[in-house]
């Protein structure tokens, strides 16, 4: 596949390329970051979400879709291609094409780490083989063994994940979670079950350069997630009369700056990945990661999950974040260091070590 991948990007004008991506998910730091950088930009959008890309004016030009599957279209693929575009992915690209293997346009990042990262069991044999701290993963629900998190393939921010403690509580939320609509019942026989630990959630945004053959710290946030960081507003006594089950749909995110020797172990996960992913899908990570973590009461990081490619929570770090700053003197984003990887690799001869 990439083979092929590079043999459109040999007809590419590198003087003259686009970048692109859908819009949703994280697109106005994408898009406003490839303007920075001196890219033309292309919003691949509903009709609906156009208002806000033209709102911003991050976006030089529009592709109207029906459906975001609609980038899988045979001509409109052609139109990217002929426009020499790179299309930069995000969260929403697994959560609503997911078909990587019909999607012949360059993409920076490495399309086969992002289906590994949507598949949970590929996903733990990736942190497994990188020797970082995890949380239990219990089999079935008669296996539970004390507060554990029920979540789900795929990138969908949360929605439905809930708390139990023991198999007749799976039996029983799960059951109400489908009646409600916020899951399937392919989502309950799919789900994942992981040991809950008490802690404070840490998001960590990497940035691993080809260009510079270095792992980068660009920001770290935290999530507000919906209806579980609203809990705190109702009295113990109501939650109990109604029975509440939180869930933790994400809603938006806040920036975090983490004690400083903590980070030692951020540092040591994310060169762990990257080493193991160059082992399982050539040429390894490219580009934005992050690491999703939780710290006990003892400062100990636990790594329950891994996005290989920009997430939403990098938005907090627009214009820039002090991890980014310190690094380079000035202000840079995710969106800005993405689209700044592809103008010094087109510079120094090496774009086609980025796309996948």
């Amino acid at each position: 596949m990439r083979e092929k991948i590079l043999r459109i990007l040999e007809d590419y004008d590198t003087q003259d390329l686009h970048i692109g991506t859908i819009g949703s998910h994280s697109a106005l730091n994408i898009l406003r970051g490839a303007k920075d950088e001196g890219f033309k930009t292309i919003c691949i959008c509903r009709e609906r979400e156009k208002a806000v890309y033209e709102n911003f004016g991050v976006a030089d030009e529009f592709l109207i879709v029906n459906d975001y599957t609609d980038l899988l279209d045979d001509k409109l693929q052609e139109e990217l291609r002929e426009k020499s575009t790179i299309l930069i992915p995000h969260g929403s690209f697994n959560a609503y094409i997911g078909k990587f293997d019909d999607l012949l346009l360059p993409i920076f990042g490495n399309r086969e780490l992002m289906v590994w990262e949507t598949d949970r069991e590929k996903q733990r044999e990736w942190l497994e083989r990188a020797g970082v701290r995890m949380p239990r993963r219990y089999d079935r629900p008669e296996d539970i063994e004390g507060l554990t998190i029920v979540k789900y393939p795929g990138a969908k921010g949360g929605k439905g994940y809930f708390i139990v403690s023991d198999a007749s509580e799976f039996y029983e939320v799960s059951e109400s979670m489908v009646k409600s609509g916020l899951i399937s019942r392919e989502d309950v026989k799919n789900a994942e079950l992981q040991q809950y630990i008490l802690g404070t959630n840490i998001y960590f945004s990497f940035f691993y350069s080809p260009v510079y053959g270095r792992i980068e710290l660009i920001a770290i946030d935290r999530r507000y997630e919906s209806t579980a960081d609203a809990l705190g507003k109702v009295p113990a006594k109501e939650q109990l009369k109604a029975d509440i089950n939180p869930t933790y749909t994400v809603i938006g995110n806040f920036p975090v700056v983490l004690r400083e020797s903590l980070l030692v172990q951020a540092f040591e996960a994310a060169n762990s990945i990257v080493e193991v992913s160059k082992e399982i899908a050539y040429p390894g990570m490219v580009g934005a990661f992050c690491i999703e973590s939780i710290f006990d009461e003892n400062a100990t990081m636990y790594v329950f999950e891994i996005s290989a490619r920009i997430v939403a929570g990098t938005n907090v770090g627009i214009p820039s974040s002090p991890y980014s700053y310190i690094l380079f003197g000035e202000n840079i984003y995710m969106g800005r260091r993405i689209a700044r990887e592809v103008r010094v690799a087109v510079e120094k001869g090496m774009l086609e070590e980025l796309i996948y």
